[in-house]
């Protein structure tokens, strides 16, 4: 095909730019001025620069584009139009329809509409991620250039290039501004993701006025100093600058790059361009057709797309795309006859599974009254399985030797810049990005996770939650999970942590009572491919419980389960407990001793472990009542956490023993005794409510 003309290249342009301005308008509710400013940058990224297929949208070494400022999504979701992506299905498999119909354009931010007011993966074939919360999308773009770096390093052959996909990510000012944006340039510096290109849209506005109200650093020289490749252009219009700053990318081998790149908001608006109102609302009919009128366009067409447009698209990133996926292809049917092994691996990736008997190695942990903190259990079934998944990585925020995080087989290794193999990722003080990072290796289809203390899940919260709302499997390993932590005092002390994890919808949280209820969760844990998972784990010691005696820990697969029932002499009657006691993690044995005290007294109590409250609550009712039979309504809960969301267990008539305020720093018996975590605090307790 013949070099399109710039008369050709600015009709796309301005097609881009014209349909952006109507959907919004249309919804009466949107941010035109963006998806306006930017057209340029979104044409020459699709359509000259990417390495796509738009028929294959999921193809594995597709390079991944990441609109950050979600805000700006009828900039996206005009290029997916125009390039002719197509839907793919639930399998992954692309199908015939469209991913943006013209009609779910006119239907932006609309119910049903494949158009939302930001970008959601999984709803939209082509949108890589969810943004919207500004900061994240850039730091999922770090991640991305992780997993690529890490499959070529894992899977590419002499002969065979299998993984080198680029990341571009299209950035605010917002994007910038926020902390998760530096903690996450400042890690892709360090680690030389050459193939990381962010392009900066230098507008100088926000929602409030110009960005001097609030922001007046040399972002350039901060760049530098993470070890960027800072290239800059004057004018977004300026394509063969623009050009220019790509291929100068494309070139560089050593580190990542940011192109800052000055434009208009609403360019061509003859009285909302440059302004603040034109970034979060509808220029208004009167606006649109004077700034048509500047584009040389239809003034009352709406939604206008000229035939040479999409036929622009097909002749350049459609040809190019459908050419270098089916060279992939071929090299994938040869790389199968020579590297069979690898080629198996890479279609269980595909597949979102696991290698069959990946959790062979899980070894039982005999009885043991003295025990072994859960954190270090963890350890131990996180090795055993890490070795058995190839793909599974990840790492600590600088907590790994107390996280117990760490795989230590020999051939795990040490993800860095001198050797992308490694598995073992060292995330520095920087949780935010550590977690935002894990969605972007997770959105390629690698298991990762990530560790810290749990205290500090304060500074997780956004990526965790658009995990759940993308369902992506990563999942979190979270230490020193209650008072319990001790002497490092209230600062360090989860207190209200398990109630805002739990009230994160799609996320399932576990808090183990000991080593086998750890291993059953890492089961839990790896078998779910819909949703993140936490595992929340003790710094002291807990009592590994002789399963001869109690329940098998297998019960945890169902969230919660009868871990010992009424004693044999109080068989005799109807069988029914007077008293459920109801606990978690380190608080269950606590209630196992309370049980033997209370059938010395003659009082039958059950002890129910319910390690994970989002799947007790899928079960079905028959099973939950078996468990928590409604008619015994003296029932006592006991956790080291707040009491948020304990009602639905404990019930009206029941006592919960927990946690009102903060800790204090003193030896973890001290404070365990202190707050009330004590056998025969819950065997009044018990006595209480049994009248």
């Amino acid at each position: 095909m013949a070099d399109p003309t710039e008369s050709s290249v600015q009709q796309a342009i301005d097609t881009i730019r014209t349909l952006s301005m109507d959907a919004v308008q249309a919804a009466n509710s949107g941010h035109p001025g963006t998806p306006i400013a930017l057209a340029p940058a979104a044409y020459l990224l699709m359509n000259e620069a990417m390495n796509y297929d738009p028929a294959q949208p999921g193809w594995p070494n597709r390079d991944r584009f990441v609109l950050s400022c979600g805000h700006a999504s009828t900039l996206l979701y005009s290029m997916l139009h125009l390039a002719g992506v197509k839907q793919l299905d639930a399998n992954g498999q692309p199908t015939d329809e469209a991913a943006v119909p013209l009609a779910h354009l006119r239907q932006f931010r609309q119910l049903d509409s494949r158009c939302p007011g930001h970008p959601e993966f999984g709803h939209t074939s082509g949108v890589e991620t969810t943004t919207g919360p500004l900061g994240q999308g850039i730091a999922n773009s770090v991640g991305m250039a992780i997993a690529s770096r890490w499959l070529g390093a894992r899977f590419n052959r002499p002969g065979f290039e299998l993984f080198d996909f680029d990341a571009y990510a299209l950035c605010s000012d917002g994007d910038i501004m926020e902390g998760v944006g530096a903690e996450a340039a400042s890690i892709a510096g360090h680690l030389k993701l050459s193939n990381l290109c962010w392009i900066y849209d230098d507008n100088k506005i926000t929602i409030e006025g110009k960005t001097s109200l609030s922001f007046s650093e040399d972002v350039a020289r901060r760049f530098e100093g993470y070890g960027f490749q800072v290239v800059k252009v004057d004018d977004i219009n300026d394509l063969a600058a623009m050009r220019a700053a790509l291929k100068q990318f494309r070139q560089t081998d050593d580190r990542p790059t940011l192109i800052v790149v000055r434009s208009v908001i609403a360019w061509g608006a003859p009285n909302a361009a440059n302004t603040h109102g034109a970034h979060g609302a509808p220029l208004g009919e009167d606006e649109i057709r004077l700034t048509k009128a500047a584009y040389g366009w239809p003034e009352d067409e709406h939604f206008r797309v000229p035939d040479e447009v999409p036929a622009l698209f097909a002749d350049g990133v459609g040809a190019r795309g459908k050419q270098a996926r089916e060279a992939w292809d071929a090299m994938l049917a040869q790389y199968r006859t020579k590297h069979a092994d690898e080629a198996a691996q890479l279609d269980t990736i595909a597949r979102g599974e696991l290698p069959e008997g990946w959790d062979a190695d899980i070894k039982e942990f005999p009885a043991d009254a003295k025990g072994i903190a859960s954190r270090a259990s963890s350890g131990k079934v996180l090795n055993q399985v890490g070795k058995n998944i190839p793909w599974m990585l990840g790492g600590s925020a600088d907590l790994s030797p107390s996280n117990k995080s760490t795989l230590n087989f020999d051939t795990a290794g040490e993800f860095s810049a001198e050797s992308y193999a490694g598995r073992n990722f060292h995330f520095g003080i920087r949780e935010h990005a550590m977690a935002s990072i894990c969605n972007g290796m997770a959105l390629s289809g690698l298991r990762a996770y990530g560790a810290t203390f749990f205290v500090f899940t304060d500074y997780m919260r956004p990526p965790m939650r658009l995990a759940a709302l993308m369902k992506l499997p990563v999942f979190y390993i979270f230490t020193h999970d209650s008072i319990g932590v001790g002497e490092d005092g209230p600062t360090h002390q989860p207190v209200e942590h398990l109630a805002a994890l739990r009230a994160i919808p799609g996320l399932n949280v576990f808090r183990p009572a000991d080593a086998n209820e750890v291993a059953e969760s890492y089961r839990a844990i790896l078998r779910r491919d819909d949703g993140p998972s936490a595992i929340v784990l003790t710094r002291q010691n807990l009592p590994t419980l002789d399963r001869t005696e109690y329940a098998p820990a297998a019960g945890l697969q169902k969230g919660g389960y009868v871990l010992a029932d009424i004693c044999d002499f109080e068989s005799d009657g109807d069988g029914k407990p007077d008293v459920i006691l109801i606990a978690t993690g380190s608080e269950v044995s606590l209630c196992v001793e309370a049980r033997q005290q209370l059938a010395a007294e003659g009082i039958k109590a059950r002890v129910v472990s319910l390690p994970c409250w989002e799947l007790f609550d899928a079960q079905p009712a028959e099973y939950r009542n078996s468990v928590l039979p409604p008619e015994v309504t003296a029932r006592v809960g006991v956790e080291a956490g707040i009491e948020l969301g304990w009602s639905k267990y404990v019930g009206a008539a029941g006592r919960f023993i927990g946690m009102d305020g903060y800790g204090a720093s003193a030896p973890s018996a001290v404070l365990m005794k202190q707050f009330g975590f004590t056998v025969e605090n819950v065997v009044a307790a018990a006595k209480s409510v049994t009248g």
